[in-house]
């Protein structure tokens, strides 16, 4: 079984031959949990891609939300890709330190959202790259800033809250977690100290590690993806809205529910740092029965 919509990948072998490219621009979304940001900066400032542009997934962001790399409006968006030198001719090929999991998914999902579809994550990303001894820059780029202008606004694709308190009764779509799965069955403690433990009544885990060859970090084929999303009772050919700790691996999952044909999952932004914070949210714990 392979993938229905390969577009959403780019191998290391092809990145290298097109590195060069024209109107092509590589972006370093990585991003750490814990850490954030400013760790994967310094891991860019240490050895990048060569050519590529960091894209702090904290400053692409709307600047008065009380949470971290809340999705921005499209003028936002606009203005912060274009000062990466973005346009909407260029193709876009975004690598994390971890294969997309943190969070070079993110920024190929917010492309999508704002209806930029020429963009890719490369698969596998740094850790393969770098395992193939293929060649690492500490040159900062000089970048032209280009306009870009989002075609629509990713809100759409955007559940809050409120959202998916009226889904739970609702039960509009699933609700699909890629926390692991002890912090999902709420066994493992939150990274946060000051969040609670368990899910999201009625949501389904698929752990977004577990969408991943171990070594290479590139994605799993078609058929083990699709294995995935079965085992844990996910209905692909119904909607879909993914959570995680904080909306970033949550667009891992929707990437590879992408891959197998499904171009429609909405993320719940806030997931579990919204979600866990509040003290009136209802929670379960335990693996899905």
């Amino acid at each position: 079984m392979d993938y229905v919509n390969f577009d959403a990948l780019v191998s290391t072998e092809w990145l290298a031959e097109h590195l060069d490219g024209q109107d092509l621009v590589v972006v370093d979304a990585s991003f750490f949990v814990p850490g954030g940001a400013a760790p994967a900066k310094a891991q860019y400032d240490a050895g990048h891609i060569p050519g590529s542009v960091f894209f702090d997934i904290n400053d692409i962001a709307d600047p008065d939300a009380t949470q971290d790399h809340t999705v921005p409006s499209a003028a936002v968006f606009s203005e912060k890709v274009g000062a990466l030198g973005i346009s909407n001719t260029t193709r876009v090929i975004a690598y994390d330190a971890m294969g997309g999991g943190c969070a070079a998914a993110r920024v190929w999902w917010m492309f999508r959202a704002y209806g930029h579809d020429k963009i890719a994550v490369l698969d596998g990303g740094l850790t393969k790259w770098t395992s193939e001894n293929r060649p690492v820059s500490t040159e900062i780029p000089e970048i032209t800033a280009r306009l870009f202008s989002a075609d629509k606004e990713a809100l759409a694709r955007v559940r809050n809250k409120e959202d998916i308190r009226q889904n739970i009764d609702a039960e509009g779509y699933q609700v699909v977690d890629a926390r692991a799965a002890g912090r999902f069955a709420g066994t493992d403690p939150e990274p946060k100290a000051d969040l609670r433990s368990g899910h999201i009544p009625g949501s389904r885990n698929v752990p977004f590690a577990s969408l991943f060859e171990p070594a290479s970090k590139t994605f799993k084929s078609a058929a083990d993806i699709k294995a995935q999303f079965d085992a844990a009772g996910v209905d692909l050919d119904a909607p879909i809205a993914t959570t995680c700790g904080s909306g970033v691996t949550a667009c891992t999952v929707a990437l590879s529910a992408y891959l197998l044909g499904k171009d429609d999952v909405a993320i719940y932004d806030g997931s579990w740092v919204d979600w866990g914070s509040d003290p009136d949210t209802p929670i379960e714990t335990g693996p899905v029965s």
